[in-house]
């Protein structure tokens, strides 16, 4: 892979000359365009909801049904594939789950009713279980050996891809049908992995400088298991508003404040853009603040964000406040799973993204009986008190779980 190995000799800090450290370099890079496909491909399908919806004949319940079809197919699969890293480890599975998500995506516009929609989710959710929990546990192992906590920088791939997604997604909504929209998008997903994907399947997980190997099977046990599920629900909580954020953004805006389709999938790109850029930052913001000070203002910034786009009479103060919401969600998922990986390896990671993803998969539908209930602005109102909630977990267990050093 010229390309990779050009950019592997480029990272700062990186000797060309020393293969270990070019090695490491390889991986993150290929690491970091897995995560940021993996965005690409969720924001791609995200935009196309109210599409999908209306091609359905689907009501914002029968939607949230639909959607459920997602969450059931992750939270089974994120069970699941903390073990299939153990026994195959998680560079092999990475890559199986991202041909499936990418295949997966040419499967909802094909779709006529909620009911069959919810079906073929189950595929997309299964694969984008898979390929969360399989990247997580691998950039894990690769903080591990590094000794830095980069894991923020992942997750701003991630996010850089959906912004990227989202953008696309709203250029093509008004000249685009949602079938050959995604249909070119599974393309781009085989394409990157056929292209990246074998750098993962030639390297193992990396080894740490004491020796040991990060991905080695730890048992969860007494307080390391309440530790997880600790940082699994601060994970959730969070989570959450990025699924609502996903699912529910552009038809907030385009429903209740009657923005232009294209102008309405601008939400959901804003907030991964300010996303994008506080995960950039999370480095240095977690080696100056630590872990706890990061956690705490992260979701407070994002309930007073998430009050104001949720509320706001205007398109334009909505967006500001979505924009502040994602600036605040930005670290605080990255944390809790890397914390979690920290602790129990691949099986940390596999439960706290169960919890978390479960969030962000779950949250959607919730939102959508909610909004039946009662109104859309008012159920979004939700992830604000969630992400205040996550503030208050990660303040009240100060201490409990102290960061291992980070040389």
């Amino acid at each position: 892979m010229p390309l990779l190995n050009k950019l592997a000799t480029a990272i700062p800090g990186t000797p060309g000359g020393d293969p270990a450290a070019t090695s490491l370099s390889r991986l993150r890079i290929a690491l970091t365009v897995f995560f940021a496909l993996d965005g690409f491909l969720f924001a791609g399908w995200v935009v196309r909801i109210p599409a999908i919806k209306q091609q359905t004949g689907s009501s914002a319940s029968d939607l949230g049904l639909a959607l459920l079809g997602v969450s059931a197919g992750a939270v089974v699969t994120m069970t699941l594939t903390g073990r299939l890293c153990r026994r195959f480890g998680s560079h092999p599975v990475t890559v199986a789950s991202a041909v499936l998500l990418a295949l997966s995506m040419a499967l909802p516009p094909l779709t006529h009713s909620a009911a069959a929609l919810g079906l073929v989710l189950l595929v997309f959710g299964a694969a984008y279980g898979g390929i969360n929990v399989a990247m997580n546990s691998a950039a894990v192992d690769l903080v591990g050996a590094l000794r830095r906590p980069v894991m923020p920088s992942f997750h701003a791939a991630f996010s850089l891809g959906g912004m990227l997604g989202a953008g696309l997604g709203g250029l093509v909504a008004g000249g685009l049908s949602p079938t050959a929209h995604l249909l070119a998008l599974t393309g781009i997903g085989l394409l990157v992995t056929a292209v990246t994907g074998p750098v993962l399947l030639r390297h193992h997980a990396p080894v740490t400088r004491t020796g040991a190997v990060p991905s080695a099977p730890r048992r969860l046990q007494g307080r390391t298991r309440r530790l997880v599920v600790l940082f699994g629900v601060i994970a959730l909580c969070t989570a959450y508003g990025e699924g609502a954020m996903a699912d529910w953004s552009a038809l907030h805006l385009e429903q209740d404040l009657h923005a232009h389709p294209g102008l309405a999938a601008a939400g959901y790109s804003l907030f991964a853009l300010t996303m994008t850029a506080g995960r950039l930052s999370g480095t240095v913001l977690l080696e100056r603040l630590g872990q706890t000070r990061t956690l705490v203002l992260g979701g407070a910034t994002a309930a007073a964000g998430m009050l104001l786009g949720a509320l706001a009479p205007s398109v334009w103060a909505a967006l500001a406040g979505f924009a502040v919401a994602g600036l605040g969600l930005a670290n605080i998922f990255p944390v809790a799973v890397g914390r979690a990986g920290e602790l129990a390896g691949p099986g940390g990671v596999a439960a706290a993204s169960t919890l978390g993803y479960g969030g962000m998969l779950l949250g959607p539908p919730a939102i959508g009986f909610l909004a039946d209930w009662f109104s859309l602005p008012v159920a979004l109102t939700t992830v604000a008190a969630l992400a205040a909630g996550a503030a208050l977990i990660a303040y009240a267990a100060r201490g409990a779980a102290a960061p291992r050093a980070i040389e």
